[in-house]
């Protein structure tokens, strides 16, 4: 697809400098940009890119002052970042256009309905007595069990398997070998030592715009919904359990685990391999960097959190700081005791 400089920044609400009319058919990063291209620069480390990037236009900063020429267009807007985020979402909305109709062979199970523009990839699955809302996308062998509800605008990857009664609002995606609303973990120990299964009757319900990654697995409440609110992002390999609630707008990265009925706050950032353990709660906007472990409630918003057992960043920096002195802190240690052992000469 191909539009003008001038075209773009309409949509972006930006102002041009330089030539409106040129026009630009991809996006690029700015060190790799060649004519034809749009890029960014919202990192003022790569500015010195932006006097040599071959790219046809470049989105900045309204307040960027140039310090030499540009072959470039300019695109002047508030936000550079967030601006070339949106032309990304809208290319990539673009190149799914052309994805509409059923291919063979496909299922769609007695009594499920699903809206205009939609498309069924071969082998995909749809039980009983679903609504799918329009412009839907599901890829070849991606499954949906009995009554489930998705919303305009989702997409479902390929070999995605979503459980009976799962509910997906709208403008989410699920990526390749997603699992959603596989049963949670729980088991009745039993006198014997052996382990009962407990029925988990519950659901899974994502809101709107959420996103789910490859290979995560989001498992159905015992009773009620695990709950994935409103624009949160899962990345892959997330393992989230029964009963989770997650807030407005979290980010989880990979290999981050959940334990059953924990609640986590809005605006959260759980870094990769994050540990969190069952039935805590995170306030609003809690941090937490990679590889840490949380076995306790954040009741304070904003906490940033490292280590495993996890506590405050500050401190864990301060801890390890010394941790890393430990070594000369032992020989002084043993110096002075050596010292206070030996009598004084008269």
């Amino acid at each position: 697809m191909e539009f003008t400089v001038g075209q773009i920044a309409e949509v972006l609400h930006g102002a041009v400098e330089g030539d409106a009319a040129l026009r630009v058919d991809r996006l690029a990063k700015i060190e790799e940009a060649q004519v034809g291209a749009i890029t960014f620069l919202a990192n003022p480390k790569y500015e010195p890119q932006l006097y040599t990037t071959g790219a046809t236009a470049v989105i900045v900063s309204r307040t960027l002052e140039l310090r030499q020429p540009v072959t470039a267009a300019l695109i002047r807007v508030e936000d550079p970042y967030s601006c070339f985020t949106a032309l990304l979402e809208f290319y990539q909305q673009s190149t799914r256009t052309g994805r509409r109709g059923v291919e063979d062979p496909s299922f769609l199970g007695a009594g499920s309905t699903i809206g205009a523009n939609h498309y069924r990839g071969a082998f995909s699955y749809i039980g009983e007595n679903c609504v799918i809302g329009q412009d839907v996308l599901i890829f070849p062998h991606a499954t949906i069990g009995d009554r489930c509800r998705i919303g305009d605008g989702t997409i479902i990857y390929a070999g995605a398997k979503i459980y009976a009664d799962t509910v997906i609002g709208a403008r989410c995606v699920v990526h390749a070998g997603a699992v959603i609303g596989s049963d949670g973990f729980g088991f009745a120990p039993q006198p014997d030592g052996s382990y009962r299964p407990i029925p988990q009757i519950g659901n899974v319900v994502l809101e709107d715009n959420v996103s789910v990654g490859a290979n995560a697995t989001i498992d159905c409440a015992t009773m009620g919904s695990t709950i994935i609110r409103e624009g949160s992002k899962v990345d892959n390999l997330v393992q989230i359990a029964h009963n989770v609630e997650v807030g407005r707008h979290t980010v989880i990265a990979a290999q981050t685990g959940i334990s059953g009925s924990t609640k986590i706050g809005s605006y959260c950032v759980l870094a990769g391999q994050t540990g969190i353990a069952g039935h805590l709660t995170l306030a609003d906007k809690t941090t937490v960097t990679a590889q840490s472990g949380v076995g306790k409630s954040i009741k304070v918003s904003g906490e940033f959190l490292q280590g495993s057992p996890a506590f405050s960043l500050r401190d864990s920096l301060r801890a390890n700081a010394i941790f890393r002195h430990l070594p000369e802190l032992d020989r002084r240690l043993t110096a002075l005791e050596r010292n206070a052992q030996t009598p004084e000469k008269s």
